[in-house]
């Protein structure tokens, strides 16, 4: 009997739902730990804010539990999913704007390290991230959703429209915008920088000037 509950790993998502509708109701949480990743982020690409996002993450979910039976298969259980996360997170923010409820907080990037990375290297990844995730934070809504179902969660364009109710093409011309956004505030980011890259050091310089006057026979 137990062993029944416990779905394979090639179980499909239409294929757990059945199950959870016919009474296997601990098989959602299957669905949940399959997704959470994506509704995380889709949630969290609305509303800035790690708490809220795992709030609306539980309410789409409940939301989706209490609906499971008017699933119909029609787009891909995912789909549906992340499409109830962004109705829940639209409305938290409309609910926001009307008590003028702001700031975001800044996301913790310091569990995102390589695993297995040298300390300089986990340092690098730390602060490459912190720059991603700024230059992300900072595309307008629109153009923030549409990216980070696009290219971070690998979304197709078709399901990027179902999922916030526009069309294929306006998906396409917000994620080429938002790329283009990111081109333009990630280099301004690393800019300042640039002349230190391939830096000549005095070392250096002493060194190759020593050995070419040691060449041409002007010093031993």
């Amino acid at each position: 009997m137990g062993a029944s509950r416990t779905p394979p790993v090639t179980l499909t998502d239409e294929a757990i739902v059945c199950r959870v509708c016919a009474g296997e109701h601990d098989l959602f949480e299957v669905l949940m730990r399959r997704h959470n990743a994506r509704v995380y982020r889709a949630a969290r690409a609305i509303l800035h804010d790690d708490g809220e996002a795992e709030d609306v993450m539980q309410d789409a979910y409940v939301r989706a539990y209490e609906h499971l039976s008017e699933f119909e298969g029609r787009a891909r259980f995912s789909t549906w999913l992340t499409r109830i996360a962004v109705y829940e997170a639209l409305a938290r923010v409309r609910m926001r704007k009307r008590f003028d409820s702001l700031d975001a907080h800044t996301e913790d990037s310091s569990m995102l390290t390589t695993p297995g990375s040298s300390p300089e290297q986990q340092v690098s990844d730390v602060e490459m991230r912190a720059v991603l995730e700024t230059a992300v934070e900072a595309l307008s809504d629109d153009f923030r959703v549409v990216f980070v179902l696009r290219a971070v969660e690998g979304m197709s364009g078709a399901e990027v429209a179902e999922c916030l109710g526009i069309g294929e093409e306006t998906v396409k011309t917000r994620l080429f915008r938002a790329r283009g956004r990111l081109r333009e505030m990630l280099f301004a980011s690393i800019e300042p920088a640039l002349p230190t890259v391939f830096e000549f050091h005095l070392s250096r310089c002493d060194r190759v000037v020593a050995a070419v006057l040691m060449r041409l026979g002007m010093r031993e």
